[in-house]
């Protein structure tokens, strides 16, 4: 039996196979096939194929799976466009969690409801955080994003499938007397510098350990932020976003910390002799080599066991940046551009939340707006 329509494909039955066979002439200008077991079905397929003819798509080959198109888009676009920690984060999330549920797929049939089960999976197994399952919805949602701008798909599925709700990770960063037991703990430690420069200046753990003292002007007194140290390697990388490079002023604790840490170093280069390899930058090992950022973690996580502190990741001297400086009353938009966040938006939603010094600080100021009508009468 065969049906056919001009210029709309033809479909007819292969009564051995049993099966309904869909012909059109695609964006490439060739007659193709494709194939399903009932007739409407392959009327569905007809019609997407015809739609995507009529935008350009050339057809994708019935063979070509979803795990081969998200391995040559690792090689041929991800590792060329992006960085080498994204490009290896990228690959994890492939390899980890997209192949095993998608690879066998033919791209050309994957559809929203093999995602949706895929992030169902995910998030059944227990072990994997929200933020993960996110993740891996993103790397798919970019790859299949490549392949509609290459004519490969005619949809990207990913759009019609809702992501899971973020986590709210709860911030609760040290206070600013917790900040200054902590400091005051770790004055005379290798790391004491950097502490202090990290909380006086809001930088993130790879732009401080990738600072080099030619960022520095200690008559100026400013620093330069510049570079990032790519996660897990001592290699510098451009900061992802342009705000993020940025001159900050110093403060004299800052300064006095950078001071001490040159000369802390100079002392080291004496010592190490021969085995010094200046590479220029501010902290350093024994041996002039950028500090590894899980060590730092380490040293981070001891030293306030050691001060009785809550246990802390190192970001979250960053926060402790931000909230004391909008519990001093600094304007939000000026918090924004110390931390080199991308907009605006960004800080807004970090620091929603308001702290007990914020809420007295807004107490009183409503205090003395309510006292105004009675002083003047």
């Amino acid at each position: 039996m065969t049906m056919r329509s001009n210029q709309a494909g033809s479909i007819r039955h292969h009564t051995a196979r049993d099966l309904w066979e869909a012909r059109y002439v695609g964006a490439d200008g060739r007659r193709h096939s494709v194939y399903a077991t009932t007739r409407k079905a392959a009327q569905e397929r007809l019609r997407v194929a015809l739609t995507g003819a009529d935008h350009g798509v050339r057809p994708v080959g019935q063979r070509l799976t979803t795990g081969a198109y998200l391995d040559a888009w690792l090689t041929t676009s991800v590792r060329i466009r992006c960085r080498p920690s994204t490009a290896d984060n990228y690959a994890t999330i492939v390899r980890a969690y997209l192949a095993p549920a998608l690879a066998r797929v033919p791209l050309a049939k994957l559809g929203p409801e093999h995602v949706a089960r895929m992030l169902a999976d995910l998030t059944a197994r227990g072990d994997l955080s929200s933020t993960t399952v996110r993740y891996a919805y993103s790397v798919l949602r970019i790859a299949l994003g490549r392949a509609l701008k290459q004519g490969k798909v005619l949809r990207n599925v990913c759009t019609l499938v809702d992501p899971p709700a973020p986590a709210r990770h709860e911030i609760s960063p040290l206070t600013a007397e917790q900040v200054g037991v902590f400091l005051a703990a770790n004055a005379d430690d290798r790391l004491g510098p950097l502490y202090t420069v990290a909380v006086g200046t809001g930088l993130r753990q790879g732009e401080l350990l990738a600072l080099r003292w030619q960022d520095v002007d200690l008559d100026g007194p400013t620093l330069a932020v510049a570079h990032t140290l790519t996660r897990g390697t001592r290699t510098l990388a451009e900061p992802k976003t342009e705000r993020a490079k940025r001159t900050l002023r110093l403060g004299s604790e800052v300064l006095g910390a950078l001071r001490e840490q040159r000369r802390r170093q100079l002392a080291a280069r004496l010592a190490a002799g021969s085995r010094w390899r200046d590479q220029g930058y501010v902290f350093t090992s024994g041996t002039g080599a950028p500090l590894d950022g899980a060590f730092v973690l380490r040293r981070f996580q001891a030293a306030l066991e050691q001060a009785r502190l809550p246990r802390q990741r190192f970001h979250d001297l960053r926060h402790a940046t931000a909230t004391l400086l909008l519990e001093s009353g600094e304007e939000l938009g000026v918090v924004s551009k110390v931390l080199g966040h991308s907009n605006i938006g960004t800080t807004a939603n970090v620091y929603a939340h308001l702290t007990p010094a914020m809420t007295q600080r807004v107490a009183d100021r409503l205090d003395g707006v309510l006292r105004r009508p009675a002083q003047a009468g």
